[in-house]
């Protein structure tokens, strides 16, 4: 009997995610703690991982995600989970060390054997990213859920941030869009076996170029790209810096652009897109849809559109130097490497006032 994962839970993926503004409401419930200056980034930043310095010159990163399945194969999905996982530590320019399986399976509905497969599947794109599985939790839930939580280390001068984008940088995302719509058209039973393949390909994809885009001077912010889509991910970016991002749409990267754009006009947009607008739309300058509605309204569904596994989103000064290094790596590893905007000082264009984003 084929076991189709997707089948036995409300979400998929990323697209799992508490919409932002709910996320808000809950944080802001919380006391605050007792300081530790060794706590360099926490909770408060929105970033993408924990980091503690270690006093040597180093410092631990610790992060964890998971979701219920966004495929229906077992092994895949527990690959995708993983490598969304340890992207966190990528994107805070660290290399990972090791992880903990965080497992929740409905045992009445689902044996022992799927979930192993699911397992197996983490297992094995931690021995790619060079880390054990080092252990595990895993409880009895009414869905399955698969994640990892990763510990990782980074050197503190190589440390990135979302924080630091200076106005003039030059943005880059490092994987395409769009892995949120195909996936839905999986679900609507419309995907082809060629873009649904793509868009697998892409999330197992593991980030480690992280790593080595943090080495390069002149890379002042890297954050990576998941559930609230390209356009949370960078306003989060501009509000940690208050400043403005604004995005090229025409130079936007798309898996399968005229599938995407097929898909879209079938309806298959996830709800996680419509939640990130409600959450963030209004701190968003869009096409004007005078000038072409259907173009308009897919831009603003593909910048919502919630990437599971995504890339990363960095800012780079715009100088030779830095710009040159950037575009040799990205293109050594066969990732995008046309710039997608810049960064500009707040109000310059758009919306008023700063942690905004404008789309051009």
């Amino acid at each position: 009997m084929e076991i189709k994962l997707t089948q036995f839970s409300h979400g998929a993926g990323c697209g799992c995610k508490i919409a932002p503004a709910v996320l808000d409401d809950i944080l802001g419930q919380l006391r605050p703690q007792p300081s530790d200056p060794r706590l360099l980034v926490g909770h408060g930043s929105r970033d993408d991982a924990a980091v503690y310095d270690l006093g040597d010159g180093t410092a631990a990163i610790s992060t964890t995600d998971f979701f219920m399945p966004i495929v229906d194969d077992p092994f895949t999905f527990g690959r995708i989970a993983a490598a969304n996982a340890i992207s966190d530590i990528y994107a805070m320019g660290g290399t990972p060390l090791m992880a903990i399986a965080i497992l929740g399976w409905p045992i009445d509905k689902l044996s022992a054997e799927v979930a192993g497969q699911v397992l197996e599947g983490g297992r094995s794109i931690c021995e790619e990213a060079g880390i054990p599985l080092a252990g595990g939790h895993s409880i009895d839930s009414p869905e399955p859920i698969f994640g990892l939580a990763v510990t990782g280390r980074v050197q503190l001068n190589r440390l990135k941030l979302n924080e630091g984008a200076r106005p003039g940088d030059v943005l880059f995302l490092t994987k395409h869009l769009g892995v949120g719509m195909i996936t839905t058209a999986q679900k609507r039973g419309i995907v082809t076996p060629e873009d649904l393949s793509a868009a697998v390909a892409s999330m197992q994809q593991l980030n480690r170029i992280g790593a080595e885009l943090a080495a390069i001077p002149g890379v002042h912010a890297m954050t990576d790209v998941t559930g609230f889509g390209l356009a949370g991910h960078a306003i989060e970016m501009a509000s940690a810096t208050s400043v403005q991002l604004r995005i090229n749409a025409q130079a936007l990267p798309l898996l399968k652009p005229a599938a995407l754009r097929n898909y879209h006009a079938q309806g298959a947009i996830p709800g996680g897109t419509r939640r990130n607008q409600a959450s963030y739309g209004g701190r968003i300058s869009w096409p004007a849809s005078s000038a072409d509605p259907v173009h308009s309204e897919f831009t603003r569904d593909i910048l919502c559109d919630p990437q599971t596994s995504g890339g990363l989103l960095l800012a780079v000064d715009p100088a030779s130097p830095a710009i040159s290094a950037v575009v040799d790596l990205l293109k050594a590893h066969d990732a995008p490497a046309t710039p997608i905007g810049l960064v500009a000082e707040a109000g310059a264009a758009g919306v008023s006032g700063a942690d905004s984003l404008v789309i051009e």
